[in-house]
């Protein structure tokens, strides 16, 4: 028998699959399409890490399963390529983002073929290409016609490391998500997505999607959904969610960017209102030392008639609400100690304990309302009901060079025109000094040959947009172009995405949750309501994995924990390494990642392989006890890969082949146990159970030369149903997975002494069970010198005895 070498078979296999086109599905024919698809990469042009490898293994295993389990699977494969990321590693390096983009791409996919994935490699999409981002921004002038791409001066929120502005999502605890820089705010004008017209259902439908808990938690907070009222105090309109307490309203603050604020006069409101653009929004929320500054003016409570004084105070946001709150310090910790600083009256209106009191309660002090509860006050005291959210629309716009073009050009006689579709795409060009300005314009904008442009409209002088669209937008639509990579003239065939959307499983990181996976919902949401798709979620199932960790912390460059798979693949084989990656623990959670364990991972596989030495040369009848173990196995493979629970079914398999090892010393495993047995691995080692299969497939004895191992093996290798991952699934019989025997308790006084095997038939007899237990020798030992007082027997479970000393 040769040796497993992995590093000779798993090229072998990964060429052979890609010539036969085995998971290239026909994606007219299909009778079972089944979308599987992983979340887009960013190619970094180092090439993949571990933490990497981890989802793609586990998205590839699930798509593996499903293939034998008689699915058409579609697993495609391609690269988010354009954005900051990959245009601050070109800046990095000195090298352009164009030239650099091809060098990742033949990296990446080198990589990705190495570790064996099931992909559909005749599908590639690559967002960086003009044939792809041409569908791009075609599908930006699909929201501009239908309303929901504008442009207006706004503040934003602006990287000065990346020189470029973000969205909300992007921004975490104040700082960059990508770079980590402080973010700042300035105005600029900018395009937007409406992505608030579509809040409530954005919300509503996270009841029905079967999602990740925590991914469905995060995007319901994030959409922020406050039911309230709007009241009128004076010329200001308030947004409250707590109109029961508008009689111990002593105050209301205003934004610095209210309009109100335009008509004040004082010199300290201005210079209050300065100082307060320059901080971030996060600053302004979490700020404890509350700041503000009266602004000479007052306006009248609406119930209580009393003159209350406005404010000026930076933790009021413009964004939510009407940008005017009133202040009810008794009743709100943030008026409390807005109040509290600025000696400002508080008047309890709910009775409660403490102040501030946020809690609900009997309306005191209130007028007619008073005792009344705050739920009934709410509903009678008056106001305009409203609902408000958190969620922002999405800006687009990036000052910045790696990106799409915004498909549109200006006209002083026309105003704002967009490129016609014929037109498109509108391409990158390829400009030496591509560097962020820093101005709040695109290095696009120094580039009259860009820009300059005959108006489609009048044909008179026009000037395109230089702002290229966020590279979120790239990836908001991507999983439709992949069923239609050949259709050069559409987006996506509407047919074809009828048979294969939305997809069926999407495994990918919870990190996106606001980001990405909120975006493709918006924008599948636009699609099905411009009639161009039949359905209004883009994923049927998202499963969030966990992340991989080294010496306890992510991998990241900084850190120098960064793990290359090269080096372990060379070393131990991409099987080995995609196992040793799914058995760490359950790909929901993630792991740490250790050199250690990689080396127990290859022993398995190379016991698996020496198995093959010791199967029976004559056909042997499975035992109950064979058949029992090897369809319990089955089942418990079945169930925990359907379950994602990837580290117990490679558990399994690993308890069996310990049986099979046990039984192999007296050469008694069949060849139906070892062939069920690779059909179970193969999912999570698909290049040595290929290999195997073959063998055992031709009947070829182990003991011959590898020469000619290699020969039988090419020599079965001529249709498309050669392959094991084309074969079923193992079923199992539920009959064959009662145990004979039953295993029962015997405590005395409350502590189990020993356990008794007892036949099936008798496991409710009482009185046979209870003899049983008393001639335990275990049991006679805590049992001697005592009298039972009392016997409690639950059949199949226990026998208890409870004593008393002699």
């Amino acid at each position: 028998m040769k040796k497993y070498i992995p590093i000779q078979i798993e090229p072998k296999w990964q060429e052979k699959w890609r010539e036969d086109k085995l998971f290239s599905p026909d994606m007219d024919k299909a009778s079972k399409p089944f979308y599987n698809l992983m979340m887009f990469p960013y190619p970094s042009a180092e090439g993949l890490h571990v933490g990497n490898m981890y989802p793609f293994s586990g998205s590839d295993i699930y798509g593996r399963y499903k293939r034998m389990r008689g699915f058409d699977v579609f697993e495609p494969i391609g690269l988010d390529g354009f954005g900051i990321h990959s245009e601050n590693y070109a800046l990095n390096i000195g090298k352009h983002p164009m030239d650099l983009s091809k060098v990742t791409e033949k990296r990446f996919y080198e990589q990705l073929m190495m570790i064996g994935d099931a992909y559909d490699w005749s599908r590639t999409v690559e967002t960086y290409k003009p044939n792809y981002y041409k569908w791009t921004q075609w599908l930006f002038l699909q929201m501009y016609k239908k309303g929901l791409a504008y442009r207006k001066k706004a503040n934003v929120n602006w990287c000065p490391e990346d020189k470029t502005v973000l969205a909300d999502e992007q921004v975490i605890d104040g700082l960059c998500e990508r770079c980590g820089s402080k973010v700042e705010l300035r105005e600029l004008e900018q395009w937007f997505f409406k992505i608030t017209d579509y809040a409530e259902r954005l919300l509503k439908n996270l009841e029905v999607i079967d999602w990740s808990q925590k991914v469905k938690i995060a995007q319901r907070n994030w959409i922020g959904k406050s039911e309230g009222a709007t009241v009128k105090f004076g010329e200001l309109e308030v947004f409250t969610t707590r109109l029961d307490t508008i009689f111990g309203a002593t105050f209301v603050v205003i934004s610095p960017e209210h309009q109100f604020v335009a008509k004040l006069k004082s010199e300290e409101v201005k210079e209050y209102v300065r100082k307060a653009k320059k901080k971030s929004e996060l600053e302004r929320k979490e700020t404890k030392d509350k700041t503000g500054v009266f602004s000479g003016e007052y306006v009248k409570n609406p119930l209580t008639l009393e003159d209350v004084p406005v404010w000026v105070a930076d933790y009021v946001l413009t964004g939510y609400g009407t940008g005017a709150v009133m202040g009810v310090p008794a009743h709100d910790k943030r008026d409390f100690e807005f109040a509290n600083k600025f000696n400002l009256p508080i008047k309890k209106v709910v009775e409660g304990d403490n102040l501030p009191y946020e809690g609900e309660g009997i309306l005191v002090d209130s007028g007619q309302y008073t005792g009344m509860t705050s739920a009934k006050a709410r509903q009678e005291i008056p106001g305009k009901k409203q609902i408000q959210y958190h969620l922002r629309d999405w800006l687009i716009s990036r000052q910045r060079y790696w990106g799409p073009p915004i498909p549109i050009i200006y006209c002083d006689k026309c105003g704002t025109v967009p490129v016609p579709e014929k037109d498109l795409p509108v391409e990158l060009p390829y400009i030496k000094d591509f560097r962020p300005t820093g101005t709040g314009q695109s290095p696009l904008a120094s580039v009259p040959e860009f820009y300059n442009v005959k108006c489609p409209k009048c044909d008179g002088e026009g000037k395109r947009e230089t702002d290229v669209s966020d590279t979120f937008l790239d990836s908001a639509w991507y999983f439709l172009r992949y069923p239609s990579t050949e259709f050069a003239d559409q987006s996506f065939d509407k047919q074809r995405t009828k048979k294969w959307l939305p997809v069926d499983m999407y495994i990918g990181g919870a990190e996106h949750s606001v980001l990405h996976l909120l975006y493709a919902r918006f924008v599948t949401m636009v699609l099905n309501d411009l009639d161009l798709i039949d359905f209004e979620e883009p994923f049927k199932t998202f499963f969030a994995h966990g992340l991989i960790i080294k010496d306890g912390a992510k991998m990241s460059k900084s850190k120098g924990n960064v793990i290359n798979p090269d080096k372990y693949i060379k070393e131990y084989g991409a099987d080995t390494l995609r196992v040793y990656l799914m058995f760490m623990g359950p790909l929901s959670e993630g792991g740490d990642f250790r050199d250690g364990g990689m080396n127990g991972v290859y022993r398995f596989l190379q016991r698996v392989w020496g198995l093959q030495e010791k199967l029976s040369a004559i056909s042997l009848q499975l035992s109950d006890q064979d058949l029992r173990i090897m369809h319990k196995t089955i089942k418990k493979v079945t169930e925990d890969i359907e379950a994602i629970k990837f580290n117990t079914a490679i558990a399994a398999l690993m308890e069996w082949l310990n049986y099979l090892s046990r039984k192999s010393q007296e050469s008694r495993v069949t060849r139906q146990e070892y062939k069920t047995f690779l059909l179970l691995l193969a999912p999570f080692a698909p290049h040595v159970a290929e290999e195997l299969w073959q063998i055992v497939k031709s009947s070829v004895v182990s003991r011959q030369s590898s020469d000619s191992l290699k020969a039988d093996s090419k020599a079965s290798l001529k249709t498309d149903s050669w392959s094991i991952h084309k074969h079923s699934w193992p079923q199992f019989d539920k009959n064959q997975l009662e145990e004979e025997e039953v295993a029962i308790a015997i405590q005395i006084d409350g502590k189990v002494r020993d356990v008794v095997l007892t036949q099936k038939d008798i496991i409710s007899n009482k009185e046979v069970v209870e003899k049983m237990a008393r001639e335990s020798a275990k049991a006679q030992k805590f049992l001697a010198g005592k009298s039972v007082k009392k016997v409690v027997f639950i059949p199949g479970k226990i026998i208890s005895f409870v004593t008393s000393a002699d």
